[in-house]
């Protein structure tokens, strides 16, 4: 155990993976190089004229192929202690496969918020594909694109990871061990359920709490990505001048974002089931709420996407001027009838056998709200047809609801927005804890 080393300040970013209330530890596979630490994105110095608290770590293994574990004083270091202010701007970035979504936030009084800027850049077809970024250069302009039209100043992001290329586990572990003790029980554990070598992943876990069935048993989550997903969007970032400093589940960031929402039910939400299902251009991400757990979880392969591709089948349009006159309701007379309405009845028939999946995997047989989030949420007709479809009261989030509105936002666009920016949200509220 070294403890009191000094670190320089170089661009330094506290890279997270899992959205969590507590504090976290975070493993990552390291080398020696050249009398300096290089952790992931994080690059430690022996010694440096600026200097941040000092560390308490560990190495574990041979000193030219080492896993670090960072322990809780860099953890618990204060970012914006190095920025001058608490929580210093920062901004949500979801990339998904049809666009980039950026949102900012600020404080508006005790926990409460206020939306200062949003924006959104379409990415071009390809560009990103089942989660993966396929063209690096492309999805930078894009990003460097939305921070200049949003008008924002702040150079932190706060980015996603799609839940498909993210592992998680939760792991029961006995209790009354040490924090070194746990890490190397945690390290052991994760082997088994990373179908990769620990050195191609990033691993980040979290104590939740005391076991349900064995109260002197700890309960862990566990997560763990390849390493080349998380550096391909934080190369996206940096090329776009931008810090990442989180990177967080996209499901976690948009449950973090409706976990607000749902407070605001009748009775605080308690004891009530809510299925928030977010339609994205290619999946539909459903998630079962109840008493802020999920209980579950599952992805359908159908978006918004398909209506497009029904776009361009119809009217012999490319993909791309299928995909703008959709968003222009620019499209002939017919264009409902033949069009629209079949994708509605589609989109509902999803949502309802969404619903029959929950009811058939698990033991509940009962959902009491349904919440619609996406860019098609918004389609006229489509929560209404859900809801009569489902028997279940369904309305469409907004998660800007309840914040104060800034001056540079248009209110009107942002009530047909808003449904498309529930990752973008929470992503930009881990400002804030």
């Amino acid at each position: 155990m070294y403890r009191g080393i000094s670190a320089t300040y170089l661009q330094i970013a506290r890279v997270k993976l899992l959205y969590t209330s507590g504090i976290l530890l975070l493993g990552f596979n390291v080398t020696i190089n050249k009398g300096c630490l290089n952790v992931g994105f994080l690059t430690i110095f022996p010694y440096g004229n600026h200097q941040v608290p000092s560390l308490d770590w560990r190495i574990c293994g041979t000193f030219t192929q080492a896993i670090l574990i960072l322990r809780r004083p860099l953890l618990a270091l204060d970012l914006g202690s190095l920025f001058g202010k608490k929580n210093p701007p920062l901004v949500g970035l979801d990339i998904s496969s049809s666009s980039v979504k950026l949102v900012e936030l600020s404080e508006a009084g005790k926990g409460k918020f206020k939306l200062e800027r949003y924006a959104a850049e379409p990415l071009p077809r390809g560009a990103v594909a089942d989660g993966n970024i396929e063209n690096i250069e492309q999805v930078s302009d894009a990003v460097r694109r939305v921070w200049k039209k949003s008008g924002t100043r702040a150079k932190l992001a706060a980015l996603g990871m799609p839940p498909a290329s993210v592992i998680t586990k939760k792991i029961i572990l006995p209790g009354g061990m040490s924090e070194e003790e746990l890490e190397v029980q945690v390290e052991a554990e994760a082997s088994q359920y990373i179908p990769f070598a620990l050195d191609e992943v990033s691993l980040d876990f979290d104590v939740i709490g005391p076991a349900q069935n064995g109260p002197e048993d700890v309960e862990v989550l566990l997560a763990a990505t390849r390493k080349e997903k998380v550096e391909d969007r934080v190369a996206v970032a940096e090329a776009a001048g931008l810090t990442p400093t989180v990177m967080d589940i996209e499901s976690y960031a948009a449950r973090a974002a409706v976990d607000r929402l749902i407070v605001q039910l009748p009775k605080g939400g308690q004891n009530q089931i809510v299925a928030l299902i977010q339609i994205g251009a290619q999946v539909t991400h459903v998630s079962m709420l109840l008493d802020g757990q999920v209980i579950y979880e599952r992805e359908q392969p159908f978006g918004g996407g398909q209506l497009t591709q029904d776009i361009v089948r119809m009217y012999g349009l490319s993909y791309e001027e299928a995909e703008s006159k959709k968003r222009a309701n620019d499209l002939p007379d017919g264009y409902k009838n033949e069009v629209l309405d079949p994708f509605l009845e589609n989109a509902a028939l999803e949502v309802t056998r969404a619903i029959q999946f929950f009811f058939t995997s698990t033991p509940y047989t009962r959902v009491d709200q349904l919440l619609l989030a996406g860019g098609c949420a918004v389609i006229s007709g489509l929560v209404d047809l859900v809801a009569d479809r489902t028997k279940i009261s369904a309305s469409v989030v907004s998660p800007f609801q309840g914040m104060e509105i800034g001056p540079d936002v248009r209110e009107k666009q942002l009530r047909i927005d808003a449904p498309a920016y529930l990752v973008a949200c929470g992503l930009a509220m881990r400002r804030f804890g």
